[in-house]
């Protein structure tokens, strides 16, 4: 991508938008970019706004008529967001007021911000890179404490700054293995083969500990996909009321009673899990039982979690049911449910499965707990280095990993010309993640899905 000229084309023109959030309030912000914002916000201020200084001003429209008093905000280039020039007019929190105001500034030359413009502005004039862009709109839309501060860290360039060394380990590694392409009758060896083969198997060690805290980040951001699974009676209907605190499944029984998927959100520690409950697993059934079942074992299969929910009383039974079924399922936990129907000894099953009781509530704190550990991806609750990440990112790595394992293989084999063309494929896949090598119709998917202001 040629972000120079795309830069260029974007800051030809102004933009302006409501920067607040929609609805009235006590303040709401109008904020230009561009060109010409210094002067616009001149106009509708009717004096010189100071650089960096608020100043209390009187907002009117371009025949003069007063719209509205209140605080006005100048940020000349590059000192901004955006790296461009940058106002900001406080006024009060009045939809009718906040529209006046960028009608008033699209009648002095500007025009109606698109979704994500000023994030988009700042990353093509290089003012943060696409993952810290993206954790704008993650930071605006984290519902709780922990997505919060997991957003931040990504904002800050944690995850950007990890990202940017491993891609400048495989850049070295590339232009070393390059360089001994010119003394092709020499082995590897003779070249410093040894010490590339050692940074490979360190950057690879990194590289696959950066993808198991991304999709921690990617779960935190976008949920855990949860799905309870097992025979018929065995309670994963009870099992999803009780961890719901609701009546939110029909129970009864009647085996086959649950027909089709039933969706429920839960938060544990700040980790949103999507829980499906599903139609009982059996052989037999009639058409729309068997056709709850087909819905059933396709949502496993894009599953991040299962819940197996067996009978206490039999579970080896229940175990058939579901055979076959649960082997592209990243995690399993085997839950063993109506265990306040069994001794305490014999229902303290061991440490594969969780005894629980959905109609006493019997081990469902325990169940919380295995549930945090498995939704987080880590086996405390341990927040410190967390940040958010999104399903591309995680994606990129993997793929980054996939070419990085096959350097490995060609340079084992001694083939020097393919081992860099898989460095540089790795390296690519990374740089994806930045925005340092990206399609212009992605980086517009992107910010598309951003707040109108941001």
């Amino acid at each position: 991508m040629n972000t120079t000229s795309a830069a260029a084309d974007a800051n030809n023109d102004t933009i302006a938008a409501i920067a607040s959030a929609p609805g009235a309030g006590g303040v709401g912000i109008v904020r230009l970019s561009g060109p010409r914002a210094l002067a616009i916000g001149n106009a509708i201020c009717r004096l010189t706004l100071p650089a960096r200084t608020a100043r209390y001003a009187r907002f009117a429209d371009s025949l003069g008529e007063v719209i509205d008093d209140g605080i006005a905000l100048a940020f000349p280039a590059p000192a901004s967001f955006t790296g461009e020039d940058v106002v900001e007019l406080q006024a009060h929190g009045s939809p009718v007021v906040l529209q006046q105001l960028v009608a008033a500034a699209c009648a002095l030359g500007a025009r109606h911000a698109r979704p994500g413009e000023f994030s988009e502005r700042a990353f093509l004039n290089d003012k943060l890179d696409l993952a810290q862009a993206e954790a704008i709109a993650d930071l605006i839309a984290a519902s709780d404490v922990r997505a919060a501060r997991a957003a931040r860290r990504s904002l800050e360039g944690v995850f950007s700054q990890r990202v940017e060394a491993i891609a400048q380990t495989l850049l070295a590694l590339r232009i070393h293995i390059e360089a001994a392409i010119d003394f092709a009758d020499e082995p590897i060896d003779t070249l410093g083969g040894e010490h590339v083969r050692r940074q490979l198997a360190q950057v690879e060690q990194e590289l696959q500990q950066l993808i198991v805290e991304s999709e921690r980040g990617r779960k935190l951001r976008d949920g855990v996909h949860a799905v309870i699974v097992g025979p018929p009676n065995a309670g994963k209907s009870s099992l999803l009321n009780a961890l719901a605190g609701s009546d939110r499944a029909i129970v009864t029984d009647v085996a086959g009673t649950t027909r089709d998927i039933l969706l429920e959100t839960i938060r544990l520690d700040g980790l949103e899990l999507h829980l499906v409950d599903t139609a009982g697993l059996r052989e037999g059934g009639d058409a729309i039982e068997r056709e709850g079942m087909r819905r059933a074992r396709a949502e496993v299969q894009r599953a991040d979690l299962a819940l197996v929910v067996l009978d206490a009383r039999d579970p080896d039974a229940g175990r058939a049911a579901v055979a076959g079924i649960l082997d592209q399922v990243p995690q399993i936990l085997w839950i063993h449910n109506k265990a306040d129907l069994l001794p305490a000894a014999v229902a303290a099953t061991g440490a594969d499965a969780v005894p629980v009781s959905a109609v006493t509530g019997q081990g469902l704190q325990q169940l919380h707990q295995r549930l945090r550990q498995l939704a987080s991806g880590q086996q405390h609750d341990a927040t410190e280095g967390e940040f958010s990440a999104r399903a591309r990112h995680v994606e990129a790595l993997q793929r980054a990993g996939r070419h990085l394992e096959m350097a490995n293989g060609e340079l084992g084999h001694e083939r020097l010309e393919l081992a860099a063309e898989e460095l540089r494929l790795s390296h690519d896949a990374l740089g994806e993640i930045r925005g340092k090598i990206s399609a212009d119709d992605m980086l517009g998917h992107i910010f598309s899905t951003f707040c109108i202001g941001k």
